[in-house]
């Protein structure tokens, strides 16, 4: 039986999505006959040598990266980084089809990572220079040291109009996915998030770029990941295919310095404002928005979960305990125009990412942290896995997911999934509102419901972990493939009270299991 428990903790504090002779026979640069970008002397460099790199660095203390010119990069702030544009004619080509361009550091980015290139067993560091770059006469970036380095990267399109991944500030990234539409990222790791003290912000400090293993790939990825807490060493294997979206397999290896009280793996990050859940709430002409409306779980029983996202008063954490997890991920699962009628940045098209373990993960369980907020510009949602047992000093954890980066979560269609949650206040119209009831009203649709009637003996369960259930009933929607669940949940109106609801139909489950965080600040009341 999966267990939920909800606690609340201070507001997280994220940072702002936010390095020779050239070689005969290097691929760098290959637009331009006499390209700015050199690369330095071959050194050896495998996934092996990596680990024990990361192995060693755990032994050591922790350095914290210098920051040069930290003045003058202050001064390159969001507008005027804009301004600042990679060369095309300098862009590198890894493999056959991934054109790589590089970020410039600034006031976000005053950390930089080493870049690599890899091929036939041999690294060779990607020397930073400011001729990769146009910038316009007056910019900040003028004053920098000329070997001030990257903040980042992205992989482009053949056509290098666009690009499908990017990797910048810490150790985030994210694609595009199916309908090329960027929305939430992921991260290395993720520290002490949602806690009383201050979260810890790993960072990729080193990356190595190499020509893709497998036929079908894109790009091998290997990153250097450390903080004052951990060190890792990152194999990404990267899939691009057009029309389908992404897909990494992430291998990585873990070594700790010191213990962490809560460790966060496969971290995605996401923003949810409002939706149809709490729209009485919001203060936007929008419909909806936001990057993803719900965290998908599939425990190791088979049952698959759906949380529709809250964005509460104060800060809260919730754990699921689930056995052997299968599998988790951020979806935004409306994606109709009509849902947002956003024609600027298009949440319909914004992608899901569902995490599937390639080694079992062992005892832990799913967290998700939400964190209140009035405007689209933060991301305030955090979703992991955690391990029951924390990490202590000397430790080490081997680590592999696949992370699905699509419209939809790679998931079996053969129940019925919730399409819509929606809140309100209960009791009956025309009478007087009870100020301890909540309306809740949920709609399931998927191919287990097809051919039933109302006489055919659907039935609701609904469980809440305080309060009680007032009449709850189930019923198709006229004119569509629903069904919609409605009941009064009877409840303190201090607390959030956790709900459960699924579909029966004799002894089968039709469908997944909702799990509902409800509280009375949900609801608009005069």
């Amino acid at each position: 039986m999966l267990r939920i428990l909800t606690s609340l903790a201070p507001a997280l504090i994220a940072p702002s999505l936010i390095a020779g002779t050239l070689l005969a026979g290097s691929i760098i640069a290959a637009q331009a006959a006499d390209p700015a970008l050199k690369l330095g002397a071959p050194e050896p460099f495998s996934f092996d040598s990596l680990i024990e790199r990361a192995r060693t660095l755990a032994g050591e203390p922790y350095k914290a990266p210098a920051v040069r010119a930290a003045d003058t990069l202050e001064r390159i702030d969001y507008d005027a980084h804009w301004k600042i544009r990679f060369k095309r004619s300098e862009t590198i080509t890894i493999g056959k089809d991934a054109p790589i361009q590089f970020f410039h550091m600034g006031r976000y980015f005053k950390e930089p990572v080493r870049m690599y290139e890899v091929a036939g067993g041999q690294a060779r560091e990607i020397v930073y220079s400011p001729d990769a770059f146009d910038m316009p006469d007056d910019s900040p970036a003028k004053a920098l040291p000329h070997d001030i380095g990257f903040a980042g990267f992205r992989v482009m399109r053949p056509d290098l109009k666009t690009d499908w991944i990017s990797y910048l500030g810490a150790s985030y990234f994210r694609t595009d996915g199916q309908s090329r539409q960027y929305g939430q990222s992921t991260r290395g790791l993720a520290i002490d998030t949602g806690l009383s003290t201050p979260e810890e912000f790993p960072r990729f400090s080193d990356f190595w770029l190499a020509p893709p293993e497998h036929e079908g790939q894109t790009l091998i990825i290997y990153a250097l990941l450390q903080s004052p807490s951990v060190t890792g060493a990152y194999k990404m294997a990267l899939t691009n295919e057009d029309g389908k979206g992404q897909i990494i397999d992430v291998d990585s290896r873990l070594f700790f310095r010191k213990g962490v009280e809560r460790l966060g793996v496969a971290p995605l990050t996401s923003m949810y404002w409002y939706s149809e859940t709490n729209r009485s709430t919001a203060r936007d002409w929008r419909p909806e928005v936001h990057d993803t409306d719900g965290l998908a779980i599939l425990s190791g029983t088979g049952e698959r979960i759906w949380r529709p996202l809250n964005n509460p008063h104060v800060v809260r954490t919730s754990t699921f305990q689930v056995p052997d997890v299968e599998g988790f991920g951020l979806a935004q699962r409306d994606r109709k125009f009509e849902d947002y009628e956003d024609d600027g940045v298009f949440y319909n098209k914004r992608p899901s990412v569902w995490i599937h373990p390639l080694r079992p993960f062992g005892p832990g369980s799913i967290q998700l942290v939400e964190i209140p907020t009035d405007d689209e510009i933060f991301d305030n949602i955090v979703a992991y896995w955690t391990p029951k047992e924390h990490p202590t000093a000397g430790d080490q954890l081997s680590l592999a997911y696949r992370m699905t980066w699509s419209d939809t979560h790679p998931l079996p269609e053969s129940g019925a999934r919730v399409a819509a949650t929606r809140v309100g206040q209960g009791g009956v119209p025309g009478q007087p509102r009870p100020d301890d009831q909540i309306k809740v009203v949920i709609d399931f649709e998927g191919p287990s419901l097809k051919g039933l009637t109302q006489k055919s003996g659907v039935k609701p369960v609904v469980e809440l972990s305080s309060g009680k259930p007032i009449e709850p009933y189930v019923l198709p929607v006229v004119g569509t493939d629903r069904w919609r669940v409605i009941f009064d949940a009877k409840t303190p109106i201090e607390d959030p009270v956790e709900a459960r609801v699924y579909l029966k139909h004799g002894d089968d489950v039709l469908s997944e299991t909702w799990l509902g965080q409800l509280s009375h600040d949900m609801v608009a009341r005069k």
